[in-house]
């Protein structure tokens, strides 16, 4: 992706990038019931690489096909690119786990910039104290063989209820993921950084006593003025 869109989202929130997405159409590009194992205190950013699990059939996913090297799962924590985040479709199912402590850790060495599934890790405690950011519904202990089968890399998937392509760009917070179209990530991010200015500015005058009224949203031009002295002022 374009490094400089990168550093642009690193620096906004998912909720700006929701109301920027809004404003185009796009009302559901939140993915649900999804959070982070850990806070990081930094977003995570990068194009999707996706890993789809389809519902298991016990005579297909006995342990014994971990030892496959050509395991989906595996394949994927060793396929997927530097700087990509693996997302992950697990038909919002947390019964059974997506991963665990070591692919994830794996996943982190090798550079990826972050993991989402809309089911559950296992070793959950372990990943937070991972740096490599990870979302999750919640903990799950059942290896994901109990529910799950990997099936497809790299193709369309669904992750909590959001379509997900390949190259999509997702920016995760302390809050929430968002799936940004490619071929609009760009002026996505162009926009929120000025919206995320506005609101910081907008952040300051609320703390300092002013009224929501002609300032959130911005209807009265002097707030207007008064925002352009405030970025002069502040390198903004």
């Amino acid at each position: 992706m374009n490094p400089a869109t990168r550093d642009k989202l690193m620096g906004v929130s998912v909720a700006t990038l929701c109301s920027a997405l809004y404003k185009r159409g796009l009302r559901s590009q939140t993915i649900q019931d999804v959070r982070p194992v850990a806070p990081k205190g930094r977003n995570m950013v990068g194009p999707a690489f996706t890993l789809r699990y389809m519902p298991a059939r016990e005579d297909r996913n006995p342990m014994s096909v971990f030892r496959n090297e050509d395991h989906p799962q595996r394949v994927a924590i060793e396929t997927c690119p530097e700087g990509a985040v693996l997302v992950m479709d697990s038909r919002k199912d947390a019964r059974a786990a997506s991963a665990g402590d070591i692919l994830i850790t794996r996943l982190m060495v090798r550079g990826g910039a972050g993991i989402v599934t809309d089911g559950g890790f296992r070793d959950a405690m372990v990943i937070a104290g991972l740096e490599i950011p990870a979302y999750h519904a919640r903990p799950s202990s059942p290896t994901n063989l109990t529910l799950h089968e990997a099936i497809d890399i790299n193709v369309p998937i669904g992750c909590g209820d959001v379509p997900v392509f390949p190259g999509d760009i997702v920016v995760g917070d302390d809050d929430s993921v968002i799936v940004i179209p490619a071929e609009i990530a760009d002026e996505i991010a162009d926009e929120a950084v000025e919206m995320t200015a506005y609101e910081d500015f907008a952040v300051e005058r609320v703390k300092a006593g002013a009224t929501i009224i002609g300032l959130y949203p911005a209807t009265d031009e002097r707030n207007l003025t008064l925002f352009a002295e405030w970025r002069k002022a502040n390198g903004r």
